[in-house]
């Protein structure tokens, strides 16, 4: 039971000290986790789909209002790439929501994997 508890703090105290880099790439980690649940597990989760590619969505657009404001340091050219990502996110989800199948969950996967790697790195 103590050990719990000193879970539950940690995991706290790691939300509230985490940077913005750790936030998001905790953020897209979560997202890449739940498209996987519901791709690994197809016929059991895919009425968690929707669930999971709006989540995806909003956070993929609150990630591109923070890369476009003049205020973010990055390199313009690393701006343009990121832009360019999210635009495959948005029509990549627009498709799998018109012909939803599990194997069109994987790119927006392993885009998630990747960014969220390079993140932390």
């Amino acid at each position: 039971m103590y050990n719990n508890h000193a879970a539950v703090a940690y995991q706290q105290t790691r939300r509230a000290v985490a940077t913005g880099r750790d936030l998001e790439s905790m953020l897209l980690l979560k997202a890449a986790r739940q498209l996987q649940v519901v791709r690994d597990n197809w016929e059991e989760k895919k009425g968690d789909l929707l669930h999971a590619l709006t989540y995806n969505r909003k956070l993929w657009t609150v990630l591109i209002d923070l890369i476009l404001r003049e205020d973010n340091p990055l390199p313009q050219e690393d701006k343009n790439n990121l832009f360019n990502i999210s635009l495959f996110i948005f029509r990549h989800t627009i498709d799998v929501q018109a012909a939803p199948e599990p194997e069109k969950l994987a790119p927006l996967v392993d885009i998630n994997r990747a960014i969220a790697e390079g993140l932390r790195s």
